[in-house]
């Protein structure tokens, strides 16, 4: 695992310049990989990040660092953040490195573990020191230097962040992920896109009609959608930043995209393929097309209607929806053998599958009680685990890019709101607010730092 995690940060590329003061050791990666996340949280205490040298600059932004520092990691839902009011250390006068740091003033008040941060600013260049401690042990287990501009603050965080997470647990987190979802506070339901957090969510589509079914590209650069213009549903293509796409208008239906994983991830749409539902022979099935939407060949021939496909990470399975039971249920389909099981039997109206990024679950939504649910089941035979409950409609779960995580939409405040839970279902919370309701959210991948 260490040498994993060496390789790991000298591969990386990022826009910031990160330089490492002390590599963890080898044995102390071992003892932190056996936490299981969620169910004990880990106590961590954040002290105020400290100015490397005087000025006013320097101060103004340590607070801000340390709050953004707090913020995410606090969202990942894997700490339990000590009350500063409980810290035994004098914030103006404890210390940033091992030598420097009395552990026993943190062990007593149960701090696991320990962050701290040291910022200088000159003009818009800013220079950050963060560490990572072990309490318990009084060792320094992370540090890392940090060089960017003022307005990269939250970049360096995420960065420092991202490498905590896979110190801990051998992820990266989803730091650098976004999430993409439908809104209908314009008076159309257009797709939306925002931060993993909820932050500065911005206007994806202006089709002015019903836009629906956001599906993220394998390299998070294109996003597939379908679409209604003339009252007909269409899939269109559209680049991430880019002003260019293609349409999909096939006779008939064509919708629920699915991006397939490790194909085409070099950026070329030519190489890429998905999945989705068409009806142009009258039924509606599941095919494979190119990532311009050439239909490669037909992945299902049921009588039923086939729809919403979802890709193991290996993209050598699709989850999908069939009636062909007589019930919406979700069945799986291996590519190269062609053998289709089903694998929901729990509920009759069992919908929106998604495959975890660690290929050993299926999220999905079943109807229980009539009303909608998240539950999760995995391919041990073992019956399905309930996520939610007794809080309105829960549908459309999508994974983070860990696997830790799971968005989906609710109508638990009344009008549908997009929130985000733990793999376990624990703290479910709100994501974000928008004007109107906000439903289908995807989670897309890490695109790197």
């Amino acid at each position: 695992m260490g040498m994993t995690y060496r390789k790991a940060v000298l591969a990386a590329v990022m826009v910031l310049l990160a330089v490492v003061l002390r590599p963890p050791a080898a044995d102390a990666v071992d003892e932190f990989i056996d936490i299981h996340p969620f169910l004990k949280k880990i106590p961590l205490a954040i002290p105020d990040f400290k100015p490397l040298e005087p000025g006013d600059a320097a101060a103004q932004t340590t607070g801000q660092t340390r709050d953004l520092m707090v913020e995410t990691l606090e969202f990942t839902s894997y700490f339990k953040l000590i009350d500063p009011a409980a810290y035994l250390d004098d914030p103006k006068t404890s210390g940033l490195t091992k030598r420097s740091i009395n552990f026993r003033n943190w062990t007593i008040i149960g701090a696991e573990l320990l962050v701290t941060g040291g910022v200088s600013q000159t003009g818009e260049a800013v220079e950050m020191e963060l560490r990572l401690f072990d309490t318990v042990k009084g060792d320094s287990v992370l540090g890392k230097r940090y060089r960017g501009r003022k307005a990269d603050l939250r970049k360096i965080v995420r960065k420092f962040c991202s490498e905590v997470i896979f110190f801990l647990t051998g992820d990266r987190g989803y730091f650098n992920s976004e999430i993409a979802l439908v809104s209908n506070g314009t008076g159309n339901k257009e797709i939306f896109i925002a931060e993993f957090d909820g932050r500065n969510p911005s206007r994806f589509t202006r089709t002015n009609n019903i836009t629906l079914s956001p599906a993220w590209s394998a390299d998070s650069k294109w996003i597939a959608y379908t679409a209604y213009p003339k009252d007909k549903p269409n899939l269109y293509i559209k680049h991430r930043r880019q002003q260019r796409g293609y349409e999909i208008a096939n006779k008939g239906l064509n919708i629920t995209p699915a991006w397939r994983p490790q194909a085409g991830t070099n950026g070329s749409l030519d190489a890429m393929q998905l999945a989705a539902t068409l009806s142009f022979t009258g039924d509606q099935e599941i095919y494979l097309l190119t990532g311009k939407g050439k239909i490669i060949k037909r992945l299902t021939k049921s009588w039923g209607s086939d729809v919403s496909p979802t890709w193991s990470p290996d993209g050598k399975r699709i989850a999908f929806v069939s009636n062909r039971s007589g019930n919406p249920q979700v069945y799986v389909k291996d590519l190269e053998s062609g053998r289709v099981d089903r694998l929901t039997y729990q509920g009759r109206y069992n919908t929106q599958p998604s495959w975890s990024p660690k290929g050993d679950k299926i999220a999905y939504s079943g109807m229980e009680g009539g009303r909608n649910d998240i539950f999760v089941v995995g391919f041990d035979g073992r019956p399905p685990t309930q996520l939610t409950r007794d809080a309105g409609n829960n549908e459309s779960p999508s994974w983070s890019p860990d696997g830790s995580m799971i968005v989906f939409s609710t109508t638990r405040e009344g009008r549908s709101r997009i929130y985000v839970m733990t793999a376990f279902g624990t703290d479910q919370r709100i994501l974000l607010k928008l004007p109107g309701e906000q439903t289908n959210p995807q989670w897309s991948p890490n695109t790197g730092f």
